[in-house]
């Protein structure tokens, strides 16, 4: 466009603090002549429109200087753009200041649906909760959480519902609504301002008792909490009867650790760390490291503050009931891309046994005159004695989870996807079970079972490994917690992936040189286990072979799936390879174990882990 200038306002940055203005001026000021002037005047297109804008030379400018906005001031290097509601001053050391006016909020737009602004508050939602999960990364202490990443963030609306998250831990992700309704049930009334409350109950909105979901309400102006926040860690140990809290033979829940069931752990802005220690070192099987947990705690927290400040910023930027609309069209769009993907779909059935004998059984059924669809888990094994029952927020998250997948749209997971799907989860069985079952494997393996066969039944996606690997090792110093990758599954015109966490699981594993500093052990070899992945006309992903040598005694405990019962493939395709694990004892003999095991480790033990590869699509 000649002579135009176009400046676009795509993201605004507020940096807020201040310092010492101690630096020498690197020019010398020659007096001015008259007023301060612009250079010209140009039509520039802020955010809302174009708007006639002046034009500064930064070398004509001078201490004491201020320039309202809108304006831009260019240099040699740089151009600095001074947007409405901000001011820029030069101080007498030569330097830029912008400094936020006192009224600076914008117009509020329609609350009305706009599909550009759909398309924005989607990204910013999202980013708010990136945000979020940054700081909970930077500020943790364990190796879990800011090394592995196992954790998730999330914005919910004024009700609990979720409005969007980082692309974190899908187990999480699905089911954090139901641990913030339980704070909005339990504690409704008693919210302030400041606060914050925690929460690992199974029965009570959790899903295990070492994912430890911090809740804080966002307050903006009167009433009641507008909306909420929410951070969700897996402690690397919260007590239990064996070290890293994931025991292969829990029969209760209380043999997995401490359990905290809608706890207040900020008042109104204070941290209580005393009564938080004395809830977390009380009980049969107490944390083994409560220093840790208390630091993660209040990571959490911070992680939560920042999602705070966030949505507070783009309420006074945009409005508060713009923002509060957004949160509901973000939800409504989401519900209407489901429902296209139903659209599509069909009737199927399925069912997956795992390695101890329970089976997953579910039949979807699709209604076309409405565009829902039922997911119906009736057949599905009974309450389990053994910890492979999944509370029902796990089976929700799982749902929710692979319907998600189907919708080619970026859009955030949120509520809305959940709308057109009926799920029948009998009361009692695996996935629905009752206090006081033991569930610590229904979150990180049934959960992955109950994927797969929802793929299966709708006959888009070979199984992927179906497991998380899940192995923890420690004693009363230490206490480490992994889940390690495997092969996924291939579908309709794609190879399934080597060496990759699947489907429930987003987490990372410990980089060797931080594992080895940190731990008392020495990381041998990690490569892909070629072969391991299905046959067909596009093949399963490889899993991988791990091992880890033991410098101290300490137990070593394993919960997974898929030693015995391969993953499958669909159409033709076939299924993949079983995972091993053994250990080779520095006596000199080997031990071979099944799926779920734990076992002492001695000095220089090495276990050895293989993990399932991913199911072949079509025949070849």
């Amino acid at each position: 466009m000649p002579g135009r200038a176009i400046v676009v306002d795509t993201i605004g940055v507020t940096a807020t603090g201040s310092s010492p203005d101690v630096t020498a001026a690197t020019r010398t000021f020659a007096p001015r002549a008259g007023v301060l002037a612009p250079m010209v005047m140009r039509p520039v297109f802020f955010d809302g429109g174009w708007l006639d804008t002046p034009f500064f030379e930064r070398d004509s400018l001078r201490p004491g200087d201020a320039i309202a906005g809108p304006a831009v001031i260019c240099e040699r290097n740089t151009t600095v753009v001074v947007e409405h509601g901000w001011r820029m001053r030069l101080t007498e050391a030569d330097n830029l200041v912008l400094e936020k006016a006192a009224s600076s909020r914008r117009e509020a737009v329609s609350t009305r649906a706009d599909p550009v602004l759909l398309e924005v508050f989607n990204n910013l939602f999202m980013a708010i909760a990136e945000q979020m999960g940054v700081t909970l990364a930077n500020t943790a202490s364990s190796v879990n959480i800011k090394e592995r990443l196992d954790f998730s963030c999330a914005l919910f609306d004024a009700h609990g519902q979720l409005i969007a998250n980082a692309p974190h831990m899908p187990v999480h992700l699905g089911s954090m609504g139901e641990s913030v309704q339980e704070i909005l049930r339990r504690r409704g009334r008693d919210i302030q301002p400041g606060d914050a409350f925690a929460l690992n109950a199974p029965y009570a909105g959790g899903t295990h008792l070492p994912d430890i979901t911090v809740v804080m309400p966002v307050f903006l102006g009167a009433g009641g909490p507008a909306f909420f926040v929410a951070a969700r860690g897996h402690h690397a140990d919260i007590g239990g009867i064996t070290p890293g809290s994931m025991p292969s033979d829990s029969k209760t829940i209380d043999e997995e650790g401490v359990l905290i069931d809608s706890v207040r752990i900020v008042d109104r802005g204070v941290f209580l760390e005393e009564k938080l220690h004395a809830l977390l070192t009380a009980g049969r099987f107490p944390v083994r490291n409560v220093t840790q947990n208390l630091a993660d705690l209040r990571a959490q927290v911070a992680a939560c503050q920042k999602g705070i400040a966030e949505l507070a910023a783009i309420s006074e930027h945009y409005g508060l009931a713009v923002v509060q609309a957004y949160m509901q069209h973000v939800q409504d769009n989401a519900e209407a891309a489901v429902r296209k993907v139903i659209d599509v779909l069909k009737d199927g059935e399925f069912a997956c046994e795992m390695d101890n004998g329970a089976v997953v059984r579910v039949a979807i059924r699709i209604d076309h005159a409405r565009r829902e669809a039922t997911i119906d888990f009736t057949g599905t094994s009974a309450q389990q004695p053994n910890n492979f029952n999944a509370p029902l927020p796990v089976t929700r998250a799982a749902v929710l989870y692979v319907f998600r997948t189907l919708v080619d749209d970026e859009i955030p997971m949120n509520a809305g996807c959940m709308r057109p799907l009926r799920l029948i989860v009998p009361e009692g069985s695996m996935l629905a079970p009752r206090y006081p079952a033991a569930v610590v494997a229904g979150n990180v393996e049934t959960s992955q079972v109950v994927t797969d066969c929802l793929y299966g039944a709708l006959g888009v996606l070979a199984a992927s490994q179906g497991t998380m690997n899940n192995f923890t090792f420690g004693d009363d110093e230490h206490q480490y917690y992994e889940t390690i990758a495997g092969g996924s599954g291939a579908g309709p015109g794609f190879d399934g992936t080597d060496a990759v966490q699947t489907h429930m699981t987003n987490s990372r594993l410990t980089d060797p040189e931080v594992l080895e500093w940190r731990f008392p052990v020495r990381l041998e070899s990690f490569r892909i286990r070629r072969g391991s992945g299905g046959t067909g006309l596009h093949r399963g992903g490889d899993g991988v072979e791990r091992r880890l040598r033991f410098l101290e005694p300490m137990t070593a405990v394993m919960l997974a799936n898929h030693r015995r019962v391969p993953p499958f493939g669909v159409a033709g395709g076939g299924a993949a390879a079983t995972g091993r694990n053994w250990v080779e004892r520095a006596a000199g003999h080997t031990d071979n174990f099944d799926a779920a095991f734990s076992t002492p480790v001695a000095r220089e033990d090495v276990i050895v882990i293989e993990t399932p590869g991913g199911g072949g699509y079509g025949k070849a």
